[in-house]
């Protein structure tokens, strides 16, 4: 056998190698968006049932050289993981461990203080108004957190995954901070991320010209929202799309 067939069986050996490899490439598109922030930003997804068991990235590791195996294998319950040779960031830990811990809907957590959200959530009302088809997207189904208690460490944690507690909301705008995003698995949460930045972006750069905005009457947006939320498979393609380029140009996310 060779070593490259060899390596190559082993990797996909690892535990849940199939979700590292969609992470993996959550990562690396984010990096290539511009979305993420230096070393910082933090991904998660759960792998048991309860979902209080975790995947997510290394402590300080670039967005753009995150590889399968790379990622951390983390127990929500486990009150020893920041004393471990592989900790995570100690503010990963306190929003994503409280989160998996408090929040068993949410599979994939991703936080980000992407441009336009993190403009979004330092405005007064940084609520987002149904203007346009993706804002419309998001229509009742996110929450404000208008409470910023400094880094994220436990006890911000905590009080951020109680904002989670309703199914139908998907995204939290971290007011002063940034946008956290949940998902039922990585296409679905990344595909969100992507699309609540968009609208984001469209809102902040209408309110630029200074112009009366059109905004969606309710009905509409809510009616919007529910198509959306019933779309057949975009999510999925949408990753596997990205997982396709990367395939191409930079397999060794795969490693």
């Amino acid at each position: 056998m060779s070593i490259a067939r060899l390596q190559k069986e082993t990797l996909t050996n690892l535990p849940f190698y199939e979700e590292r490899v969609d992470l993996a490439c959550a990562f690396r598109w984010t990096a290539r968006l511009n979305m993420h922030e230096a070393v910082a930003n933090h991904f998660s997804l759960a792998v048991n049932e309860n979902g209080t068991q975790f995947l997510m990235n290394p402590n300080q590791v670039h967005f753009s050289r995150i590889k399968a195996s790379d990622l951390l294998m983390i127990d929500a319950n486990d009150p020893d993981t920041l004393s471990g040779p592989n900790a995570p960031d100690p503010t990963a830990w306190g929003l994503h461990g409280a989160i998996h811990r408090n929040v068993p809907h949410a599979r994939c957590v991703m936080h980000v203080h992407s441009i336009h959200a993190t403009v979004l959530a330092s405005l007064a009302d940084s609520t987002l108004p149904p203007i346009d088809q993706n804002s419309a997207m998001f229509f009742n189904r996110h929450v404000v957190d208008a409470h910023y208690g400094g880094l994220a460490f436990e006890e911000e944690g905590e009080r951020c995954s109680q904002l989670l507690t309703d199914p139908k909301v998907k995204v939290m705008v971290m007011g002063n901070h940034g946008v956290l995003v949940i998902g039922d698995t990585v296409a679905d949460a990344f595909n969100r991320m992507f699309y609540f930045e968009r609208a984001a972006e469209t809102y902040i750069k209408a309110l630029w010209t200074g112009r009366p905005l059109r905004t969606l009457s309710h009905a509409i947006a809510e009616k919007t929202a529910s198509e959306m939320d019933d779309y057949p498979g975009q999510a999925e393609r949408h990753l596997a799309e990205l997982k396709a380029i990367l395939d191409e140009e930079e397999p060794v996310y795969r490693n």
